[in-house]
């Protein structure tokens, strides 16, 4: 099965050998989560979304957009 597996691959299962059980339910958690941050949405989706909380007036106001970024 090793030959199958990219190197990339071999390596996160040996970063995963001797981790207690106990810690895979977060662990699945954590990569489900980052998966679905960076996976980017078809343009035309995300326009409909925000689209849709446009003129349901789920919006902020332009000065409460850069709040908490350290921005210069």
């Amino acid at each position: 099965m090793n030959a199958l597996l990219t190197e990339k691959q071999q390596e996160v299962l040996a970063d995963l050998e001797g981790l207690p059980d106990e810690y895979y339910p977060f662990l699945i958690q954590m990569i489900r989560s980052y998966r679905e941050s960076v996976l980017l949405q078809p343009a035309a989706d995300s326009f409909r979304r925000g689209w849709k909380e446009a003129q349901s007036g789920d919006t902020l106001p332009v000065d409460r957009l850069w709040e908490g970024l350290d921005v210069e």
